[in-house]
């Protein structure tokens, strides 16, 4: 049967500008048990936003804990109804109902913690990057890989609707051949955290520890790591970096500022970029194609098509934004329903902070059995390249990574 030519253009306007290639985002919180029972370790600053998402969503928080006596109360006057533990094994121990357990503590603390979880028979959601040593990481790998249950890494690209949207464009000729790729996180942050005692300040601090920090590569490098892994498909043979404490003159040993070059076997490079330093242009990666370039920026996402890109008709009914002299076409989820209303501009920009996806794919995940979006390998792999940049930056030098290196066992 013959398709009506505006309704051919609108799918095509959705098929580039983000359409329905995903579910209504709208009710994507429908699909989750209301009252899923669930734990938090870990209540400093990523242990409250989950707490955050999760009431959200409609999961019960059975329980929090956190060694941190100020940190506990903070979590426990946002989730007034969790019972509260300054111990994760009696918490295990104790809260038989609870089906998962969000992993929120400092990295290095992570492998215990989920190994606990893990034999306690929990789903576990892991924050990445896993662990600030590959052996730690590894470990946390094996234990998940020898688990029934579900274990998902932190890392929310894949779990991003925008960044699926453009992932699904990258592997068709509105795209058609990689070119390079550049990532940023920029931030006005010391990473100091306030406390009333230098033992307190100590543990808070962690991330300034060179004994227990991955820096900002592996903090903060490893979720944008991750997004060149997952478009591409491959991972870097090797890094080079450079860095330095440019702006946090206070004794610390840990880069406040960070220039990375990660090479793909192809020759295909990453560009990175890391500072706490100054908050221009914030987090965003880019990919540029042959046809096109994609500026992915988590709660945004922009196609720029090359000027001699073929015109293939849905370019009329596509939402626009002036980027100086380039022309991006907006991302938008759900855009074959808002264009056929004439509201495309009302889908520019998520709903929801990316964490808020992640967090419902895993649950998603717990209740119907299934393999999440990103399991415990790529965790793995993203871990190890975030450590290997990390390591770049403190020797100044270039770091090879062998296929043998991104494998868990």
């Amino acid at each position: 049967m013959a398709t009506d030519r505006r309704e051919f253009m609108i799918q095509s306007a959705g098929a580039l500008a983000g359409v329905a290639l995903l579910p209504g985002l709208e009710g994507w919180a429908r699909s989750i048990e209301d009252g899923y029972p669930v734990g938090i370790i870990g209540t400093g600053r990523q242990g409250r936003a989950i707490a955050a998402e999760l009431q959200k969503i409609g999961a019960k928080i059975v329980a929090i804990c956190d060694n941190d006596a100020p940190r506990l109360r903070s979590g426990s006057r946002r989730v007034k109804e969790a019972k509260t533990y300054s111990d994760a094994a009696e918490m295990l121990a104790t809260e038989k109902g609870m089906e998962a357990v969000f992993v929120a503590t400092p990295t290095h603390l992570h492998r215990e913690v989920v190994e606990a979880a893990i034999a306690a028979g929990k789903h576990v959601y892991c924050e990445a990057p896993l662990a600030h040593t590959i052996e730690d990481a590894k470990a946390i790998a094996m234990a998940a890989r020898g688990s029934s249950k579900v274990f998902q890494a932190g890392l929310l690209a894949r779990s991003n609707p925008v960044y699926s949207l453009a992932r699904s464009f990258y592997r068709t000729e509105a795209f058609l051949k990689l070119v390079s790729m550049r990532g940023q996180n920029s931030r006005k942050d010391s990473w100091r955290q306030a406390a009333s005692t230098a033992e307190r300040q100590a543990r808070l601090d962690w991330r300034l520890n060179e004994a227990t920090s991955t820096g900002l590569p592996g903090e903060l490098g490893t979720h944008q790591f991750d997004v060149f892994h997952w478009f591409t498909g491959k991972y870097p043979v090797r890094v080079q970096g450079r860095g330095g404490v440019l702006v946090w003159e206070d004794g610390r040993k840990v880069a406040d500022t960070v220039n990375l070059v990660l090479e793909m076997e192809g020759g295909e490079c990453i560009e990175y970029q890391a500072t706490l330093g100054n908050s221009y242009g914030g987090r965003y990666e880019v990919l540029h194609g042959v046809n096109s370039a994609f500026r992915l920026a988590w709660s945004h996402g922009w196609m720029f098509k090359e000027a001699d890109a073929a015109t293939q008709g849905w370019e009329v009914y596509a939402n626009r934004q002036r980027f100086f002299n380039d022309e991006g076409i907006t991302l938008i989820a759900d855009a074959t329903k808002l264009a056929s209303q004439n509201k495309l501009k009302d889908g520019v920009g998520l709903p929801h902070d990316s964490l808020y996806y992640g967090i419902m794919d895993f649950l998603t995940s717990c209740q119907e059995e299934k393999f999440p979006k990103t399991g415990a390998g790529e965790g793995y792999r993203a871990t190890v390249v975030g450590i290997a940049a990390h390591r770049a930056v403190v020797e100044g030098t270039t770091v090879e990574i062998s296929p043998d290196d991104l494998k868990e066992a």
